[in-house]
Order: C-alpha cells, then structure tokens, then sequence
C-alpha cells in the first residue's frame, strides 16, 4: 500500500463549495432595481411610488437570476429567485394587514377614552361631542356569547357523527347542506330568522301578540352562520388525528364514546379551538342579520330577549353613514374595538386549549 493512500486524499486546491454572491449582492440590486424603475416611471410619468414598487420587483428577481447564474451556476439561480419570489409573496400577503392595523390604531384612538366605553348613544345630537358604544359592546358579547353557546355544541357534535359514525346517504346528505350552508350570504341567514323566529314564533311569547326583535333573533342568525364553519373545521381535525390513537383505545376495551372524548377530541382541540374562534370572529362582524332581526337602538338593552339591541359591527356602519361631525371617530374607535376584542378572545382561548393540552 503506497504512502499516498495512506495519508488520504490530496488537496487539489478546488472549493467544493463553489463560488457564492457576496452578502450585499441582494441589497445592491434591490437599490438598483428601484432606482432604475423609479427613472423608469417618474420619468415617462405613467405612475406613483406603488408602481415603482412592482417594478422594482421584477427588475430586482431579474438581476438576481442573471447575477447569481453568472456566478454560481443555473441551479443556484433558480433556487435564489424563487425564494424571492416566496418572500415577495409573504411580504404582499402582510402589507394589506399591516395597513389595515395601522389605519385602525392611527384613527381609532382619537375616542379611546372612558366616556366612549362608558356611555351610549341615547340622546347624543350630531354636534354632541360625546356618546359611545358601550350599548353596542353589551349587545356584540350577548349576541355572539349566545350564538356560541348555540352553536358549538352542535357543530362539534356534529362533525363527530360525520366522522365517526356517519356512513352512506345521510351522512353524505349532512355534508352536502354544511357546504351550502358555508355559502349562504349573511342576509340570507337573517331573512330566514327573519320569517321563522320573529314573524312565527316571536308573537307567541309577547303580551301583545306582536313580533318581536330582539338580540336573541341575532344570535340565532348568528348560529345559522357559525354553524358550518365550525362543522368542516372540526371535522377536519378529527380526520387528522391518526387512526392507531383510536384503535389503541379500542384494543384495551375502551367503548367507543369514551374513545372520542378521551383521545379524539382532546388530540384535535387545539384546531377545534381555531374553527371555532374563526367563525366567531366572522359572527362579531356582521352587520346584516343584526339589522334585520335586532333593528339597532341607541340605548343600552341588557335584556337580548327583549325590545331592540345593537351590536359593534351596526355601530359602526351607523357612524359611518352618518353625516355628523363627529361620527367617523367614533365608527373608527368601535371597528378598532371590535378587532381587539376578537383577538383577546382568540388569544385567551388559544391560551386554555395549550393549557389543557399540556395539563393531558
């Protein structure tokens, strides 16, 4: 055995790394590429700053290819554009969401103060600077409180049927109505609660024999909305949690029932827990139903089975639609209400399934 072999293989001087872009390449063109666009378009005047933007863009995934082809080879070009391409993606999926949170705190904070959560709209003129939305923070929290009391249990019980005892035409027939029903348009669901509930039912239980709006009508058309968003989530979840999970439990003669609420249920909580915070978000901000079904009152009603409620989301478009001085402000601080309130929901209950899951 020669001395060469022994000592290893000997070094030919050749970087098996290859040859690389240097870290301020990306930079140098990106600077580049939005100086060439803005040339491009502040001096044929075709555009604004957003059109410099897109263009810069593309001239900037165009001269990484051709600068990191020249360097480091086709593969290595290829994979650093479409890692451009993947961030760019990411930064216009979070630019619409970082304006919308901006526009919202920028002007929603010219009310945050204590008479706006503290009072209500009950005798409030169009040059009164004052009045706020605590009649409608009442109404949202009853409405959508019931609405989820309503619906959650149905919807998990539900979609536990589909996928652990439902089989053939019936379960098939139950999947086909969730579908359509995650399609109705919100007025639909208020006009149906609309002709059943306050027209049929509502007159039977009041002293006159009138019909009645009241908060409860909303959280029904509410319910009809939260209803399939919740059934498809929980039923996807309960399809991802793995099969051998249940036949273990059948294996140490665990019933079934117990099964899914010991082992199903609890694996799939945390996306239960995500479903339904999204339809209750999306029952948070809808305006339609509450007005077809709740009629909207500038007083406060703690009473959801009793006379006229508002919510957050029929305040805000009041405001909005309003020609007073003084009405934008509070529309702004209310929508800003209604988005922090559904994230402090969200994060609480995100916050207790995690709990839950790591107490199991």
């Amino acid at each position: 055995m020669s001395t060469s072999t022994l000592a290893g293989p000997r070094n030919t001087g050749v970087d098996l790394r290859g040859q690389r872009l240097p870290k301020w390449a990306p930079i140098g063109i990106a600077v580049l590429a939005l100086v060439l666009a803005g040339v491009v378009v502040f001096g044929a005047g075709i555009g604004n700053w957003v059109l410099v933007v897109a263009l810069g863009a593309v001239f900037y995934l165009f001269g990484l290819y051709l600068a990191a082809r020249n360097v480091e080879g086709r593969r290595a070009a290829n994979n650093r554009t479409w890692s451009a391409l993947i961030h760019s993606a990411f930064v216009l999926a979070v630019l619409p969401l970082s304006s919308v949170v901006w526009t919202l705190v920028s002007k929603g904070v010219a009310r945050l103060d204590g008479n706006f959560f503290g009072t209500s709209m009950n005798n409030i003129g169009a040059r009164d600077p004052e009045g706020g939305a605590y009649h409608a923070i009442i109404g949202t929290l009853e409405q959508v409180g019931i609405a989820t009391l309503i619906t959650v249990p149905l919807g998990i019980a539900g979609a536990i049927y589909i996928v652990e005892y439902g089989r053939g035409r019936f379960a098939n027939i139950i999947r086909f109505f969730v579908d359509v029903m995650t399609g109705i348009p919100s007025i639909v669901a208020g006009l149906f609660i609309l002709a059943f509930w306050v027209l049929i039912v509502s007159p039977h239980f009041s002293a006159d024999g009138r019909p009645g709006y009241s908060g409860f009508a909303a959280a029904l058309a509410l319910s009809v909305l939260m209803l399939p968003t919740i059934v498809r989530s929980t039923e996807e979840m309960l399809r991802l949690v793995p099969a051998p999970l249940r036949e273990g439990s059948y294996a140490l003669g665990i019933p079934k029932w117990k099964t899914i609420l010991k082992i199903v249920v609890p694996t799939a909580l945390p996306g239960i827990v995500t479903g339904v915070m999204l339809a209750i978000a999306r029952a948070a901000g809808e305006t339609a139903p509450v007005l077809l079904v709740a009629g909207g009152t500038a007083a406060i009603n703690f009473n959801p089975f009793e006379n006229n409620q508002s919510s957050l989301s029929l305040f805000v478009y009041g405001q909005a639609t309003d020609a007073g001085r003084y009405s934008p402000d509070r529309a702004w601080t209310a929508a800003l209400t209604l988005v922090a309130l559904v994230l402090v929901l969200t994060i609480a209950a995100k916050l207790l399934a995690r709990r839950s899951q790591i107490s199991r």
